[in-house]
């Protein structure tokens, strides 16, 4: 098999050439003009979506029925706090950090508490979670926009060697999610248990446990999102993360992680990432109106879906 095919077998290629295929068409609508300022501001905006995206298909990865609907509640929440306790202050930037991951941490006991003791469906209890963790936010922001310490907004804001600076944090994550995956047992209990749940149980393997874990670092990535996207936004708002509810599933699914569960794949969700970022730039560069923007992202996505798969299924 040539190294060319063994690539084209790969689910996550095909968000690539997707996304790259809009890219170039944006380019050429503009002539090459927005080149770097479309790739900079594609990776910049990615990379929030990388991250919850990341969290999202973890808990994907543990099967059937199991997703976190409370990722936006907790990237309100967490940002909104987070940004309150730092009061702008430059000394005040870990404290805040860690504040974001305490709040990603409960978040995620809350949601397996319910799953686990009321044994409420994943959808449903994390779905409560959201309203719980959204009227939090709404009681902690009060109408106010603090605004984030100098040298963190700076940070989200700027670039190094030209790679925006969010997007490296967002990679650095994605080396530590592959690495769970990859290397460790970790990463060899979820896939066992999407794939089957009971024959999981059966090899031993501590399910309870690993769901566990699972929902609680999902928790605590939209926590780190929602820290991130507070500072480079200037300001935590009520409505900040309510783009990502579908957000960071489409990425999931579109970035070729198996939705019945068992697998899953990191380099899929920077693909996906980049996809929906550029397909409503190169929308917005046609000057479509609204609607039909909203219509020609579904298609796209559609289309990128039934290609991937049925590729997939051709090559068994």
């Amino acid at each position: 098999m040539t190294p060319l095919l063994r690539l084209f077998r790969k689910p996550w290629i095909w968000s690539w050439l997707a996304a790259f295929v809009v890219w170039f068409l944006t380019i050429m609508v503009t002539l090459g003009a927005s080149t770097l300022g479309l790739s900079q501001a594609a990776l910049t905006f990615a990379a929030f979506s990388v991250i919850v995206g990341i969290g999202q298909m973890f808990v994907i990865t543990l099967g059937p029925g199991n997703i976190d609907l409370s990722v936006p509640a907790t990237m309100t929440l967490a940002g909104t706090v987070a940004l309150k306790l730092m009061n702008v202050e430059n000394g005040m930037i870990l404290p805040g950090l860690l504040v974001a991951i305490v709040i990603g941490l409960v978040v995620g006991l809350g949601n397996y508490a319910l799953i686990k003791a009321l044994r409420i469906p994943p959808i449903i209890a994390t779905l409560s979670m959201s309203f719980i963790v959204q009227s939090a936010a709404i009681w902690t922001n009060r109408g106010l926009r603090i605004k984030p310490p100098s040298v963190l907004a700076e940070f989200t804001t700027s670039n190094t060697l030209g790679v925006p600076n969010v997007a490296i944090a967002a990679l650095l994550i994605s080396l530590l999610a592959w690495f769970l995956l990859e290397k460790t047992i970790y990463g060899r209990w979820i896939s066992a248990i999407g794939q089957s749940m009971p024959a999981a149980r059966m090899a031993g393997i501590p399910v309870d446990g690993t769901r566990f874990v699972t929902y609680l670092f999902c928790a605590v990535l939209a926590s780190v999102a929602g820290y991130l996207l507070a500072c480079f936004s200037g300001g935590a708002a009520l409505n900040m993360g309510s783009e990502y509810l579908l957000m960071s599933i489409a990425v999931v699914v579109i970035g070729g992680t198996a939705v019945a569960g068992g697998d899953s794949n990191v380099p899929g969700i920077w693909g996906a990432s980049l996809f929906m970022f550029l397909v409503v730039s190169m929308l917005n560069t046609y000057g479509l109106g609204a609607g039909i923007r909203l219509i020609m992202t579904g298609l796209i996505i559609i289309s990128v879906i039934m290609l991937a798969g049925g590729r997939r299924a051709g090559m068994r």
